[in-house]
């Protein structure tokens, strides 16, 4: 049977991503580190719902990607992975300007580590990975299209994910390694990341205590529903660069297409939850982006990529996970 490695497979996106997958019966090679970079609990109880729902299908590995002896090893063992989802990174833009080295180790060298791995693999016919709105960096424009420059990175999490791009463009080109990359915008849902806004809001508003809104209240994201980013992976998994085509590799861009103040965000947690929150309005941080907004034209036109799921319904499912999870009554 052919084999998907998801790497990252602990994670948010990654969880979400292999249960996607194992629904439709596809064997899963799942690849984490389960650092602690926050709660690993969470992480946990992502990978034992995995296990306990597909025990046959989904096979785990506790291994850090950086490890390259590690990760060939592993790899070595199996030759039937006709496609990667590359989804493992070391995540937070703040993260980044405290210790910078963890991006180098995880994000760099990690994602030449896979690449390395599979640049002689003859059976993979396609490298998806994951990249990020952050790369668009100090741009004035409001809409951020896939073929704007992004050569001005406000964090050293923009620079890892830009040299992500740039090195998967050089081994498609050595190597013939058809890949995609995938800039994700503010993604969020239930099993959602602590250290994200909608997750942090929520917790801090449900336990009383004051959120902090950056820039004086005046940030905009394209907050994308976890669903519809697996959607997107999903179409674009199944239709690699060809290979007729020089390069054959390619970025595109899932996101809602809409941006939306982050006072929203607060107002329906308010309003879903019977709570109000207490808010403190705080100067903008470095490397903080004051808007995104994804341009999905490109992906829309080629993988008929169409989020379904807006704030105002995603918002109320995250909180019911949310309450379930945490064992909270409303």
């Amino acid at each position: 049977m052919m084999a998907i490695l998801i790497t990252g497979a602990a994670g948010f996106i990654g969880f979400h991503v292999c249960q996607a997958l194992l629904k439709k019966q596809k064997s899963i090679i799942g690849v984490d580190n389960l650092n602690d970079y926050y709660n690993l609990n969470l992480k946990k109880a992502r990978l034992n719902n995995i296990k306990k729902s597909y025990p046959n299908t989904f096979n785990f590995y506790q291994i850090d990607i950086s490890n390259q002896p590690q990760l060939k090893n592993l790899i070595q063992q199996y030759d039937d992975i006709e496609f990667v989802i590359h989804l493992a990174a070391q995540v937070g833009v703040r993260y980044s300007l405290i210790n910078p080295q963890a991006y180098v180790s995880s994000n760099i060298l990690g994602h030449l580590n896979l690449l390395e791995a599979f640049k002689d693999y003859k059976k993979l016919r396609h490298f998806v990975y994951a990249s990020s709105s952050s790369v668009y960096g100090n741009t004035k424009k409001d809409v951020f299209t896939i073929n704007d420059p992004v050569n001005t990175p406000l964090t050293f999490y923009s620079v890892s994910k830009i040299t992500n791009e740039l090195t998967s463009y050089a081994y498609q080109y050595l190597y013939n390694i058809p890949s995609t990359g995938l800039r994700f915008f503010t993604v969020y849902g239930p099993w959602g990341r602590p250290d994200m806004a909608v997750y942090n809001f929520t917790k801090s508003i449900f336990a009383g205590q004051p959120i902090k809104l950056f820039n004086h209240g005046k940030m905009k994201r394209d907050f994308t529903y976890v669903d519809d980013i697996v959607q997107g992976i999903m179409s674009i998994l199944s239709k690699p660069p060809k290979h007729t085509k020089q390069p054959f590799h390619s970025i595109y861009n899932l996101g809602a297409g809409q941006s939306q103040p982050l006072i929203r965000l607060v107002r329906l947690i308010e309003k879903t939850s019977n709570k109000k929150a207490k808010i403190i309005y705080e100067p903008i941080q470095p490397g903080e982006i004051v808007k995104t907004q994804a341009d999905i034209s490109e992906t829309q036109r080629q993988f008929n990529y169409n989020p379904k799921i807006s704030l105002e319904q995603g918002i109320p499912l995250f909180i019911k996970w949310f309450c379930d999870y945490h064992k909270i009554s409303i």
